[in-house]
């Protein structure tokens, strides 16, 4: 038998190996056309008008209402120490004795005087009426007898200063004095603040100062009480705009009877706005690459195409569109990053069985 040379078999081995791949490349290239063309499956909304309220949020200070440093007006040795730090204490009370002796003895030594002083002007008032002394040493005696008890009435006052009183009521600091210590004018010897009521002041833009309004109602958050949503109200609104920052400093009134704010406190504030109507969409079929932000919107034909939008506020997961899109336009939400242009779409099982019921 003969056998055909080993070189015939060879070439068509390999003529056959090579028309199988050419098969098996002809079976991928038509399956990646397929892939190609496969729609992609994504959720999409029509855009509609909808009733929108939203805030504009700052960080505002918190201050007290009436907050001061309690100091001295004379330099004196403290005598008594009439509270603790962290006190809370009335109008008026006595927070610090100074030694006044010197004071006190002369305050007896002027009362003194004062009352020789008037009693010898009513011996001569007296004589006056019985024409035995000349009226202008009656003027004389009643000057001096004014003059002493001006004396008595500046010895007082002097007195008054070694007693040092809280001017209102409220809690104080922390207490930087003793009995014994040497204190001068200015001597820090305690803080003093209003709580009942606190102030937070913060700073609004100027485009939105047309929105601002005595008694608007403010929300405020602080990292201390995360979970506590504080209730204030606008009192007061700054007249100029500051010419650097081209903003408006406003001033909300926080009622503060459980003492969750303190001053210095930084306070996340939102400021509610009048209700309008917005086109809204959800923020997550905004797409953002470098400077531009856009949207895929649906096309008749089925296919999608990159809108530019003006994006105006965001607020609870929502965007407020402004320009490049208008109601009842159909706007990709959900698979954005599968999308290029021209890209076909199907809707998710889950929107399609939606899209009736929502109908209905």
């Amino acid at each position: 038998m003969t056998h055909p040379p080993r070189s015939l078999c060879f070439i068509a081995l390999l003529a056959a190996a090579l028309s199988g791949c050419g098969k098996d490349e002809a079976a991928a290239s038509n399956r990646g056309k397929d892939g190609a063309n496969a729609p992609v499956i994504v959720t999409t909304t029509v855009l509609q008008p909808k009733s929108f309220a939203d805030a504009i949020v700052a960080i505002g200070t918190a201050r007290a209402r009436d907050s001061i440093t309690v100091t001295a007006k004379v330099s004196e040795i403290v005598q008594a120490v009439h509270f603790d730090s962290g006190d809370e204490v009335g109008k008026g009370a006595v927070l610090v004795t100074l030694s006044g002796q010197q004071q006190q003895a002369a305050l007896a030594s002027a009362e003194a005087a004062a009352k020789e002083a008037q009693q010898l002007y009513a011996r001569q008032q007296e004589l006056a009426q019985q024409q035995l002394i000349a009226t202008s040493q009656l003027d004389t005696q009643r000057a001096t007898r004014d003059q002493a008890q001006a004396q008595v009435n500046q010895m007082r006052a002097q007195l008054g200063d070694r007693s040092i009183r809280a001017p209102f009521g409220g809690v104080l600091g922390i207490r930087q004095v003793s009995p014994g210590a040497l204190i001068t004018p200015g001597t820090a010897i305690a803080t003093l603040d209003d709580l009942s009521h606190m102030y937070v002041d913060f700073p609004v833009p100027e485009a939105a100062l047309s929105q601002l309004a005595i008694g608007q109602q403010v929300f405020g958050r602080t990292a201390a009480y995360p979970d506590a949503r504080l209730v204030g109200t606008v009192t007061t609104v700054e007249a100029r705009v500051d010419p650097t920052t081209r903003s408006v400093t406003v001033r909300a009134d926080f009622p503060n009877d459980e003492r969750k704010l303190r001053p210095g406190m930084l306070v996340n504030i939102e400021l509610q706005r009048a209700q309008r109507t917005a086109l809204l969409l959800p923020e997550i079929s905004v797409v953002q690459v470098g400077d531009r932000t856009f949207v895929y919107r649906v096309k008749p034909d089925g296919s999608v195409e990159q809108v530019d939008v003006q994006i105006g506020t965001r607020t609870d997961g929502q965007a407020e569109i402004l320009k490049g899109i208008r109601a009842g336009d159909r706007i990709v939400v959900d698979g954005t990053g599968k999308l290029r242009p021209g890209a076909k779409i199907s809707e998710t099982a889950a929107a399609a069985a939606a899209a009736p019921a929502a109908k209905g």
